[in-house]
């Protein structure tokens, strides 16, 4: 039956033409952004997957551009050290000729003194945009760390690797320190640092109770209760060498041989404390303030790995201090200290050869310096290398995650070449088919003639 109302084959040469309309539209969409999947609407899980992908790669290049800051820090210092280690061995050499009896001692410890002075300038110079981890006096020292990776989860959380050391092990200052007492609690007036608790801190009425060894604390807490360790009011010297300072002034700024040197803090002094078998230390550093102390302690112990779903670490501004909640109901042992650390190089600027018997003393000694120096030098180095093992790794890392975003959304473009022209061709028999279809209805007019 025919029909002038209703043109059935109209009807589906006109869908047939749009479809192939529609896919055409698709390729031309695909070569013209080299794209199979450009937008959600293309492949919603595949997009979604392929933008989390970007979003790691942006944080790998970033990654990337830390760790080439950390290897230029590291180079920096490494010459520095370097340079340091030859000056040494002219030294020694200086000292040598020294422990001769034919010689001029007050010309060749002029010279030793010489050197020393270079060898103090370049420890100081040896920073790279304001860091220096070889003078441990200075700011830069309070601690290294370079970020080297960025890790997803399998439930999509994101953590950072980091790549660090302690600058104590690089430590070629010529500026000494007083260690501050060991084996014992600090003073009050060193920090009022330790709340072994003897009110109440707990509905089972917990208290903080030292256990064998010098400030060591144990942290115990019964069913729904918790136990509590407060570390904080630190002291920091002026420069006269008393507590009451605001901040903390580098070592070279203190009178170190007062009285009350070992009651306060200065730049460059640790502070360290072991929860279980988390162990942290924070350095303090050129400016710090008590409650600076209080949240680099907690940020050092965070980096070191405590579990924060079983402690539970609060600082306070106002008073400068850290409490550590135990969430946990077992008893935590931990141990707290501070100590003052010499530069390693310290006391090499006391060095005299212009006797037969300094000249004798110095040389036992400035082997240890030397020694020192190549300690230095090699973690530098090993440091250095690992540095540049990661950054190599992250190259090569960011290459794959573009090759698999790529292999992704990124269109077959021989593929595409194809299907155009197959599309093209379909498309103009389409048209045909559509309009053969709608030339159907005028033949019935034949009928009427």
């Amino acid at each position: 039956m025919s029909s002038i109302l209703t043109n059935t084959s109209a009807t589906v040469a006109l869908q047939t033409l749009k479809s192939i309309n529609s896919d055409l539209n698709k390729v031309q969409s695909e070569i013209s952004t080299g794209m199979s999947v450009s937008s959600a609407k293309d492949n919603a899980s595949v997009f979604a997957i392929s933008k989390v992908m970007e979003a790691d790669v942006a944080g790998f290049e970033a990654v990337s551009e830390s760790l080439s800051l950390g290897q230029s820090t590291v180079a920096v210092a490494a010459s520095a050290a370097e340079e340091v280690g030859e000056l040494l061995n002219e030294v020694k050499t200086k000292i040598v000729s020294a422990n001769e009896d034919n010689v001029d001692r007050n010309k060749l410890n002029t010279e030793v003194q010489s050197l020393v002075e270079q060898i103090t300038g370049i420890v100081d110079s040896a920073q790279f945009n304001g860091l220096n981890i070889l003078d441990g006096s200075k700011d830069g020292n309070s601690g290294f760390s370079v970020l080297s990776s960025l890790n997803r989860s399998a439930d999509g959380s994101v953590k950072t690797g980091s790549i660090s050391f302690d600058p104590s092990l690089t430590n070629l200052s010529t500026k000494s320190g007083t260690d501050l007492t060991a084996g014992t609690n600090p003073t009050t007036n060193l920090t009022t640092p330790v709340s072994y608790a003897t009110a109440d801190i707990g509905p089972d009425q917990t208290t903080i109770a030292t256990i064998a060894g010098a400030n060591g604390f144990g942290l115990s807490q019964a069913s729904g209760a918790s136990a509590q360790f407060v570390i904080g009011d630190f002291e920091l010297l002026t420069s006269a060498g008393a507590v009451g300072g605001g901040v903390a002034l580098a070592a070279s700024d203190v009178d170190l041989s007062a009285a009350t040197a070992d009651d306060g803090l200065v730049a460059g002094d640790k502070v360290s404390l072991t929860l279980g078998n988390t162990a942290a230390t924070y350095t303090i550093g050129v400016g710090d303030r008590t409650e600076d102390i209080a949240s680099g302690l907690r940020s050092a112990l965070i980096e070191a790995g405590l579990d924060q779903s079983e402690f539970t670490l609060d600082t306070n501004d106002s008073t400068g201090s850290l409490t550590i909640d135990n969430n946990t109901e077992q008893t935590v042992n931990g141990y707290f200290q501070i100590s003052r650390a010499s530069g390693g190089l310290a006391g090499l600027d006391t060095l005299d050869v212009s006797t037969a018997t300094g000249a004798s003393s110095a040389l036992s000694r400035i082997e240890s310096y030397i020694q020192t120096a190549v300690d230095s030098q090699a973690q530098l180095g090993t440091t250095e290398k690992r540095l540049e093992i990661q950054s190599n790794f992250m190259s090569k890392l960011v290459d794959s995650f573009n090759n698999g975003i790529g292999s992704l959304v990124d269109a077959d473009m021989e593929e595409a070449s194809a299907r155009l022209k197959a599309l093209q061709t379909q498309q103009q028999l389409g048209v045909q088919a559509l309009s053969i279809a709608n030339q159907a209805p005028s033949t019935l007019m034949t009928l009427f003639r």
